[in-house]
């Protein structure tokens, strides 16, 4: 694919697990890739070189994207550098359980800082600046669906992205570009299994029908069928890739 044909696509949170599958998947298929991250920059230059090493055009910009200023800043590098942009994943994301009664202000801020305003950030300079035809998945989850203790903080952001994903698809009528959300169950990376025993572990592999974790290839999988040609029927839709836990 030549660099005037080849689409552009922004993963935010690339630098691993599920971001990282996403950019490999994507530069796979013929993408040329900003590789988003916050502070993980020698995984980040790592995939980057990695992907390179195998025919596809990638660069790595630091940004934060609960920062409106770092966010057009990453359009700014994704343009001068590749091309107009025409895929936004939104990956980034932290997940930290806690009782609401027991979370902190900082807590509170923080993931709402990353995980709805993060969202909110790139889809508001995605608006102005994606490419007519172009493609937009969120990242929701399936603990959204359980209604686990200790999980309201989180579910409330990505409850907030939800939202954004079905009205902002009704907004953008008239160019083409679609807007949905992957809500991923329990995956095996390393942000899911920090923390956990081997018995809490097993036990959310047995959840599924499927009885196994989820893995970042199979997630991966889902954001490619939607920002492809297959999936251009697709718009405003929560798809949510669990196993059949929920």
């Amino acid at each position: 694919m030549s660099t005037t044909t080849q689409k552009v696509a922004i993963v935010t949170g690339a630098s691993r697990g599920i971001g990282a599958e996403v950019a490999k998947r994507l530069a796979a298929e013929g993408f040329a890739v900003v590789i988003n991250f916050a502070s993980s920059a020698n995984e980040a230059d790592a995939l980057v070189a990695q992907l390179r090493q195998g025919g596809s055009q990638a660069i790595a910009v630091k940004a934060d994207v609960a920062n409106a200023e770092d966010v057009r800043r990453l359009f700014d590098e994704a343009e001068q550098h590749l091309g107009k942009v025409d895929v936004l994943v939104n990956n980034a994301g932290i997940l930290k359980t806690v009782p609401l009664a027991e979370t902190s202000d900082e807590l509170f801020e923080q993931t709402f800082g990353i995980n709805t305003r993060g969202t909110f950030n790139t889809l508001r300079e995605a608006g102005a600046r994606l490419n007519d035809g172009g493609r937009i998945v969120n990242f929701s989850s399936t603990t959204l669906a359980l209604n686990l203790p200790g999980y309201a903080v989180y579910n409330a952001t990505k409850a907030a992205v939800e939202a954004f994903t079905h009205v902002f698809a009704k907004e953008l009528r008239g160019r083409n570009i679609t807007v949905n959300a992957v809500a991923p169950g329990p995956i095996a990376t390393d942000l899911f299994l920090h923390g956990k025993s081997e018995e809490q572990i097993q036990q959310f592999a047995k959840m599924p029908p499927l009885q196994r974790l989820g893995q970042p290839e199979d997630i991966a999988g889902v954001v490619v069928f939607l920002v492809g040609r297959d999936g251009g029927w697709v718009n405003g839709q929560i798809l949510r890739a669990n196993g059949g836990l929920a």
